[in-house]
């Protein structure tokens, strides 16, 4: 009767991990503070909206939740000879693909719902088309296309930022789009990094990453090349007037960190640095956009050019 119970306690628990894990949480919360952050600097200081705040937050982490969730299922096949992936509640046949689609079906529509009703429509529609590039476009098609699929499919990782902004706006301005391109131009060195420390797994799935097909010295100059990049693009924020001296230093300093790991990545066989790199990648961004919150609220900001 014991162990009965004990077996009826913890597979609905253990179900319920499983649906979590669909939802890669830690990559959505990434999306979300994004997003939060654009919605904060689009409204001015003191006068922030909380009730579009809270249905718009809600709403692009249901909907990147359900991307995601899209993502394990067009990815499942893969995933079982992936090292990382291989555990994935798909390949593991803790959840069947129809009850994913289920899933992930239910979140994308509830978050339409809110961000429909309880925002604007604009956002909602905008949500929508980045929800398909991600789970589809990029997924099923730009994935396999060629070395440059993650430049081509970084559109829809840096839209959260976009979508925060017009969500309290109701429209897309250079502001939006500053932050969309410091994402958009992010992904890149991010991503291949990640990519450098498994190629050899992408290899054996057949997925058609730089290192894979241009080698890991060929990868490497590009992330150093992009990080470099990165740093001027950091800048728009100020030359838009949406963020101050308070920003530009600290922007100055994380870009310069970012370009130093990178650099030496270049002369370093190791994939442990690889990976290291990919860590910082995630700590730079979300300190960025942390700076951004904080020059907004300092006395002195907005600072244009």
């Amino acid at each position: 009767m014991t162990v009965r119970t004990q077996t009826l306690t913890l597979m609905p628990t253990s179900h319920w991990r499983s649906y979590l894990k669909l939802c890669k949480i830690k990559v959505v919360s990434l999306v979300v503070f994004t997003a939060l952050v654009a919605m904060v600097l689009a409204s001015p200081p003191g006068d922030l909206p909380w009730v579009t705040v809270l249905a718009a937050t809600i709403g692009i982490a249901l909907a990147g939740a359900s991307a995601a969730a899209f993502n394990h299922i067009a990815d499942r096949e893969i995933d079982t000879v992936m090292g990382r992936t291989k555990n994935r509640p798909l390949p593991t046949g803790n959840i069947t693909r129809t009850s994913a689609t289920v899933f992930a079906t239910t979140l994308g529509a509830v978050a339409m719902l809110i961000l429909w009703t309880l925002v604007n429509p604009l956002t909602a529609v905008l949500t929508l088309l980045t929800l398909i590039g991600y789970a589809v476009v990029y997924t099923r098609y730009l994935k396999w296309i060629g070395p440059q699929n993650i430049v081509l499919g970084g559109a829809s990782g840096a839209a959260p930022a976009m979508l925060g902004w017009c969500a309290i706006t109701g429209t897309i301005g250079w502001e939006a789009f500053a932050l969309f391109l410091i994402i958009f131009v992010w992904t890149t060195p991010h991503f291949w990094a990640l990519a450098v420390a498994r190629r050899e797994e992408y290899a054996k799935a057949g997925v058609p990453m730089l290192p894979v097909t241009n080698g890991v010295a060929y990868t490497k100059r590009s992330i150093f090349a992009y990080a470099m990049v990165l740093i001027p693009v950091s800048y728009l924020p100020v030359t838009v007037g949406l963020s101050g001296p308070f920003y530009l230093i600290g922007a100055t300093i994380l870009g310069g960190m970012f370009a130093v790991r990178a650099y030496k990545l270049m002369y370093v066989d190791s994939d442990q640095l690889a990976m290291r790199l990919f860590g910082f990648s995630i700590t730079y961004l979300t300190v960025l956009f942390a700076l951004l919150l904080v020059d907004h609220y300092l006395p002195v900001h907005g600072w244009a050019w």
